[in-house]
């Protein structure tokens, strides 16, 4: 099977444009499949094999998932990597296998997102000050990226694509290139063209048009983890909750347009999602907020109604 896997993530990454972090869970997924098979089936496993799989198998290797503490929601994805696999083979090699079709995705349940405050985004930039005193320039990188997160409602690895070419110029609008090689166009706002400005002056490297704009302390550029560990530092500095992530970040920007009048249509363009479902999880954040609001200051919330 290993020439077949290899193929799909090619496949994948070549003909799908799907990055290499995404081909590279389809993989994980994949193997982790095979890896069950071969002890499900007490042999390796073949090209046939695959061809053989029956529901009894699916199912059994999801309950295995389960019993490894593996999350819904990990498994769900597991199972639709499979299902890929199983189109690229009937395509690529005429192996074709209905019972996959017969199996069912866990149920996911899908988490309202939480917004941060407006105001302890506003404190972060004194914290990154005072974090980053002995090294201005970083300083500089941290609130560009923050008030990119925040003011554009990016994503991390969207943020860390942009190359200098990109934002040079004070521009009004990034051309950002999303999930599935998607383009969208983002307004930006004057306040985060003048971080990034600052930045560009203060840093040290990495300044010829194609470089990526964002770099490490040593000069290289600057990974997702990295970004994750920028806001881990501000959140433990201002003893703010655990939800605050970079991905909270963009959540804060979806909901603060929400509660300012955007219609769904324009933040889904905005957000760069490819489904308008994922989009409207918002309007419940905001709904979950309106319904706190009328519980704690209506002065009907609380009544109590007799027979």
């Amino acid at each position: 099977m290993e020439e077949q896997v290899t193929a799909f993530i090619e496949y994948l990454t070549q003909t799908k444009n799907y990055s290499a972090h995404t081909a590279s869970a389809y993989e994980m997924d994949i193997r982790d499949f095979i890896k069950f098979y071969k002890n499900f089936n007490g042999a390796d496993v073949s090209l046939s094999d695959f061809a053989c799989a029956d529901t009894l198998c699916f199912r059994a290797w999801l309950a295995d998932r389960q019993r490894r503490d593996l999350a819904h929601k990990s498994t769900a994805r597991a199972l639709s990597s499979l299902r890929g696999f199983y189109k690229f083979l009937a395509k690529k090699y005429g192996i074709k296998n209905n019972s996959i079709g017969l199996i069912s995705s866990p149920k996911v349940p899908r988490k309202l997102s939480k917004a941060i405050e407006v105001s302890d985004v506003e404190h972060m930039q004194t914290a990154i000050k005072e974090i980053d005193d002995a090294e201005p320039w970083i300083a500089a990188r941290d609130w560009a990226l923050v008030l990119l997160l925040f003011g554009c409602g990016l994503r991390i690895s969207e943020a860390l694509s942009l190359k200098n070419a990109d934002v040079r110029g004070h521009p009004d609008s990034f051309r950002i290139l999303g999930k599935g090689s998607k383009e969208r166009i983002v307004p930006v706002l004057p306040a985060v063209t003048d971080a990034i400005e600052k930045y560009m002056q203060l840093r040290p490297f990495g300044a010829a048009p194609n470089d990526l704009l964002f770099r490490s302390v040593r000069g290289l550029p600057m990974s997702s983890r990295m970004a994750e560990k920028v806001v881990e530092k501000l959140r433990h500095y201002l003893q703010l909750p655990d939800y605050v992530t970079p991905h909270a970040l963009r959540h804060t920007f979806a909901t603060a347009l929400l509660a300012g009048g955007a219609d769904l249509r324009s933040l889904q363009e905005l957000l760069g999602h490819s489904s308008l479902s994922t989009t409207q999880l918002y309007t419940k954040v905001n709904m979950s907020e309106i319904m706190n609001i009328y519980e704690h200051a209506h002065p009907r919330a609380n009544v109590v109604e007799e027979d």
